[in-house]
Formats: C-alpha cells, sequence, structure tokens
C-alpha cells in the first residue's frame, strides 16, 4: 500500500474561544491538516509549540499576556521549522511589519475568506509567504516610506513603544525597570528590547545605549 502523505500539523493560538472553535471547525473539515494543539496566551502558545511540534501556528496578534508578535519570535527563535501565520481583526501596517520582523510568513485578517485561510497554511506549511491582500498595499508604502527616511533618521523604524524603551535602555533601566515605569509585562519589554535590536542591526544592550548617545549629540 503506498504511503500516505504526512498532514500538516496546525497550532491554533487565541484568546477567545469561541474564535479557535470556529478556526477549529474550519479547519477539521481539511483531509490534509490535522489540528495538534490550542492556546489562548504567549505563554501557552511557546509551551504548546514545544509540546506539539506544529508545522504551522496560526496566532492572534494580540494575547492577554504579550503581543503575538513576541511569541512568534520566541517560537521561530526555538523552532526554525516552524512556521508563523499571524492573524488579527486589524490592517495595522506597524503590527504587520513587526510580524515580519519576528519571522512570520504570513499575515491575515480574521475576515479573510476561510478558504484562502486554509491555502494559506498549506503554502506556508511548504515554505511560501503571503499577506493577505487587505494589508498588502499598507505594507508596500511603509517600506517606501521607511527605505526614505532611515537614511536620515535610523530611530524612524522604531515603534513608539520601542522607542520609549530604548530611551530607558539608555538610562540603564532593566527589563524589570522599564516594565513597571512603561505599565507593561516584562516578557513586552523583552519582545521589544529584542526588536530593537534586530531593527537596528544590534547584538547587545549596550550597543543600543551607546547607538542612541551617538544620535543625541
Amino acid at each position: 500500500m503506498a504511503r500516505q502523505p504526512s498532514r500538516v500539523r496546525l497550532l491554533l493560538v487565541d484568546d477567545h474561544q469561541v474564535v479557535r472553535l470556529g478556526l477549529r471547525a474550519l479547519f477539521q473539515t481539511e483531509p490534509g491538516i490535522e489540528i495538534v494543539g490550542e492556546a489562548g496566551t504567549a505563554a501557552d502558545a511557546i509551551r504548546a509549540a514545544t509540546d506539539h511540534e506544529p508545522d504551522v501556528v496560526l496566532l492572534d496578534v494580540r494575547l492577554p499576556d504579550a503581543p503575538g508578535t513576541c511569541a512568534c519570535r520566541e517560537i521561530r527563535a526555538a523552532h526554525p521549522d516552524t512556521r508563523v501565520i499571524i492573524l488579527t481583526s486589524y490592517s495595522d501596517e506597524e503590527a504587520v511589519l513587526e510580524s515580519i520582523l519576528a519571522g512570520a510568513s504570513g499575515y491575515f485578517l480574521k475576515q479573510t475568506d476561510p478558504e484562502r485561510l486554509v491555502e494559506a497554511v498549506l503554502v506556508v506549511a511548504r515554505g511560501g509567504s503571503l499577506l493577505d491582500p487587505g494589508v498588502t498595499g499598507l505594507v508596500l508604502e511603509r517600506i517606501r516610506s521607511q527605505a526614505n527616511q532611515s537614511s536620515a533618521d535610523p530611530l524612524r523604524i522604531l515603534s513608539d513603544s520601542e522607542r520609549r524603551v530604548l530611551h530607558l535602555i539608555a538610562e540603564g533601566k532593566t527589563n524589570r525597570q522599564i516594565a513597571e515605569s512603561l505599565f507593561l509585562s516584562e516578557s513586552t519589554v523583552k519582545g521589544h528590547v529584542s526588536s530593537i535590536l534586530q531593527k537596528l542591526h544590534l547584538s547587545r544592550r549596550a550597543e543600543a545605549a551607546a547607538f542612541l548617545a551617538t544620535r543625541s549629540r
């Protein structure tokens, strides 16, 4: 008997149970996809990615304990073969770019056509990348804008939150102190720090502090 091709192992992550139920109902009808787990927080998603070793994680961008982009970055760092699709209700260009920088292979709106979402999971599992048509134009415009601005001011590629975190790093504050100052969780601050270093092509916090010092002269 011929061997059956393996199915795409899918992890569903959303803090709303009704959304997860809808996604489960959608993907359970697909013979090429197997749902291996669910999670409702970033921390649970990271643990589930280790426990279930999914091929694809369908990940809500807004989670109660940390941004989905932070979970995406940690999942991709620990499991390079696992692909991530960010799912959101908002066509936010900054969130799209942060998702791409965090290692996501796709970014889709929750109101996208169900068949297209199924197709995206299959394409991403094969190594492809896809953006929802509703956000593609926003991303291209943002990239063009950043290309024009970055040569004049590299800090423009940082989000407002990341710039605030960078200034506190330069003051020598720890992640916990930054979290307390900005009323954020430590995991969110950790995600911002990683994003800052990646965007500025730096490797350590000290380099980030020195970078800001040179810009302030």
